[in-house]
């Protein structure tokens, strides 16, 4: 009797633990897992995916980031057969192209009413929504500034002039996202005939085109580059780890463009991904943003940022987003043809 007993507690053992075992592997199975790609400062993603997860830890995010240059022409070339679930954090001005594709799957998430006019795309529903805005800046090196004899610049023309032959660095359009919106914006506020001219006349005092938005703020922090053109969200953390840079907003504003989110058509996780773009809009995300952003999509939530000026907004030119999404490929070509020969190498 007694080995009877045992054997039948240790099939009953054998069946909980079976039953569990199951159980555990349902949860698994149910989570889902979302392919994002994205042009994010590398440094963030994961807090970004920890601050998702402490209310969703059933979706797992998988990243794929580069630049945004590069994070564009990847979904273009996988049109016909979509790798991404969603982007988060790519620029308004690319995601207007992959619009025009038909690539995007409109979605008014939860809370689409809170967001500012200008951080969402016009139709209904939207194809894309807002997150925050990222703004160009010069960052100035004033320690190898006054080994060189280089005066402060205050103004976008003032880096043409030949005292800054050689010292001064910015990102490629074609790869990235910073590089395009200055570009996009010196031809919108110059006039294109003017336009061209000033970056002909920049590209004789540029020392090397990077593929990285960031990059050129960082050399600069370093001391490589006197001058960096970047943005103000690196110049800013550049500055706070010590850098001896000053922050220049020319006196003509600077281009800027957003970080927005949107689904990409034909992904199988809809509901999974309609989950992260309602939580992409919604406060807590637009209080993450505001850690290193000036400027959210719920412009009540933007919070002044250490080392950024208070009036942000003021320095913002009138960016008309369309017309550089239209004629972004035909602005590349152009300068790619005149500028392209001092890009720094791929990788």
């Amino acid at each position: 009797m007694a080995k009877r007993s045992i054997v039948r507690l240790l099939l009953c053992g054998a069946i909980v633990s079976a039953a569990v075992g199951l159980a555990a592997s349902s949860v698994r199975a149910a989570k889902a897992t979302l392919t994002v790609y994205t042009a994010i400062e590398a440094d963030d993603l994961k807090k970004y995916a920890a601050r998702f997860n402490e209310d969703h830890p059933d979706i797992e995010i998988k990243w794929v980031r580069d630049s945004t240059g590069v994070i564009t022409a990847k979904l273009l070339a996988e049109k016909a057969n979509p790798q991404a679930d969603v982007v988060w954090g790519l620029s308004a001005t690319s995601l207007m192209v992959l619009k025009l594709e038909g690539m995007l799957q409109p979605y008014a998430p939860k809370g689409l009413e809170k967001l500012d006019a200008a951080f969402r795309d016009r139709e209904n529903p939207p194809a894309w929504v807002g997150m925050d805005a990222y703004v160009a800046v010069i960052c100035f090196n004033t320690v190898e500034a006054q080994k060189k004899n280089l005066p402060r610049p205050t103004s976008w023309h003032d880096l043409t002039k030949p005292v800054y032959k050689g010292t001064i660095v910015m990102p490629n359009p074609a790869s990235s996202g910073t590089g395009f919106l200055q570009v996009s914006a010196w031809l919108q506020g110059f006039g294109e005939v003017e336009g061209w001219k000033y970056m002909d006349a920049l590209h004789q005092n540029m020392g090397v085109y990077t593929h990285s938005g960031s990059k050129p703020c960082t050399m600069a922090g370093a001391g490589e580059y006197p001058v960096g053109i970047s943005f103000e969200f690196r110049g800013a953390r550049v500055k706070k780890q010590g850098a001896p840079i000053d922050l220049v907003f020319p006196s003509e504003k600077s281009g800027w463009d957003m970080e927005t989110t949107a689904i990409v058509k034909g992904t199988r996780n809809l509901d999974a991904v309609k989950t992260l773009v309602d939580w992409s809009v919604g406060e807590k995300a637009m209080k993450l943003y505001s850690e290193g952003y000036a400027v959210v999509a719920i412009t009540r939530l933007s919070q002044p940022i250490e080392n950024l000026p208070g009036n942000m907004m003021e320095h913002m030119i009138k960016n008309d987003f369309e017309w550089a999404a239209k004629n972004r490929k035909a602005i590349l070509d152009k300068w790619q043809e005149r500028y392209n020969a001092k890009s720094e190498p791929k990788k």
